[in-house]
């Protein structure tokens, strides 16, 4: 099997495995207890707190447990928009995942004014764009530091500087679920309000994510309960997905340059492999992560390819981020502009650090002959 679909998910490492494994067999004590069971379970998840926050330049206090990126995106924006409740205008771009897309549309049904700013070609958000929106009546600005079907990386620095510059109570939230251990994460440098992140992307469990808030701000909670989580995430926390979490984090801690120059390297030779073998087709977005590779291919349809490649034990996706009935086009794609038969005909292609060159090798071969094959009968 060759899976070259890892921003879906990845596949959880030996080791948080068996974490989660002795999580739930004989460590399964609720952190909240008084008793010794509940105390082992309180440094397990303050030692996950510790990991996650050395791994983005943070302060322990500063990240708070959720179930995931789709969670961490909500309850930040959500809680910054009640925080900042007088003011009536949100900020986000064409391209961003359907939980921020839809989150703000759904304000826009509230009332509010919301803004979809427009990207370049490559995916990079159009900065006189951001300049002529942000205001005094700006209440918060989220996006992707990566976006999942393109990979380009935005210069959040840069955005969080001109924001503030603007209106320094405007909240940047960033939605990191594509970069955390895909490229280097600084939240103090890159100057955001909060960050979101997602375990299952990095080699660790589903349900479970977390969000950075700088300086723990305090925000009006969108989960009501027990008040865990300082009450930002109220509900039992997760342990096992938590304690995987800190496993796949711990491993990243050891291993990112390697795997990170890995990446890079096994890309390179991606695109140097289409270039030899395949025509009548664009690469999408800017040079940005190296573990996403978008690529539209003319007089072919990116799922009958997918279904293809399937039959060979190889498995990508499309970037047409279909809802449920499968109707809705990609946003992203409609965002850069792409014509409607290179959007049909795009795959996206996500790597990880299992994948070697022979594995692209075989990829390549399978997809040529898919090609050929989709070819023959869309264009007779």
């Amino acid at each position: 099997m060759i899976y070259l679909d890892n921003c879906a998910t990845t596949k959880p490492r030996p080791e948080v495995v068996d974490m989660m494994v002795k999580m739930l067999t004989s460590d399964f004590g609720n952190p909240s207890s008084l008793h010794r069971m509940g105390m082992d379970a309180e440094k397990i998840r303050e030692g996950a707190r510790a990991s996650l926050a050395k791994f983005i330049h943070a302060n322990p206090k500063e990240i708070f447990f959720t179930s995931g990126g789709t969670e961490s995106n909500n309850i930040a924006v959500q809680g910054f928009i009640e925080k900042n409740k007088r003011f009536k205008k949100i900020i986000t771009t064409t391209i961003e995942h359907s939980s921020l897309r839809k989150l703000f549309l759904r304000y826009r049904d509230l009332g509010y004014e919301v803004v979809l700013l427009p990207v370049d070609p490559k995916g990079k958000v159009l900065i006189s764009e951001l300049k002529k929106e942000v205001n005094d009546n700006t209440a918060v600005v989220a996006l992707a530091q990566v976006n999942s079907e393109l990979g380009t990386i935005q210069d959040i620095k840069e955005i969080v500087k001109i924001v503030k510059e603007i209106n320094p109570n405007t909240f940047v939230h960033v939605d990191g679920v594509q970069a955390l251990c895909k490229i280097p994460v600084d939240v103090k440098e890159l100057g955001c309000d909060s960050y979101a992140m997602s375990s299952h992307k990095v080699y660790g469990p589903k349900g479970t994510g977390a969000l950075y808030i700088k300086n723990a701000v305090a925000i009006p909670s969108i989960v009501y309960g027990g008040g865990q989580e300082k009450d930002v995430r109220s509900g039992t926390e997760n342990m096992p997905g938590i304690a995987g979490f800190k496993v796949a984090i711990d491993c990243e801690l050891e291993d990112f340059e390697k795997e990170y120059a890995h990446a890079k390297n096994i890309k390179a030779y991606l695109l140097k492999k289409l270039e030899e073998n395949l025509d009548r087709y664009q690469v999408n977005g800017e040079d940005g992560s190296p573990y996403i590779t978008s690529v539209s291919i003319e007089g072919t349809r990116g799922e009958v390819i997918l279904h293809y490649l399937e039959e060979f034990d190889i498995f990508i996706s499309t970037a047409s981020a279909c809802n449920s009935n499968g109707t809705e086009k990609s946003a992203v794609l409609q965002g850069i502009g792409l014509p409607e038969n290179l959007m049909e005909g795009t795959i996206r292609i996500c790597i990880c650090k299992d994948i070697d060159e022979k594995d692209i090798d075989e990829f390549i071969e399978k997809l040529i002959y898919s090609v050929k094959e989709v070819r023959g009968v869309m264009e007779r």
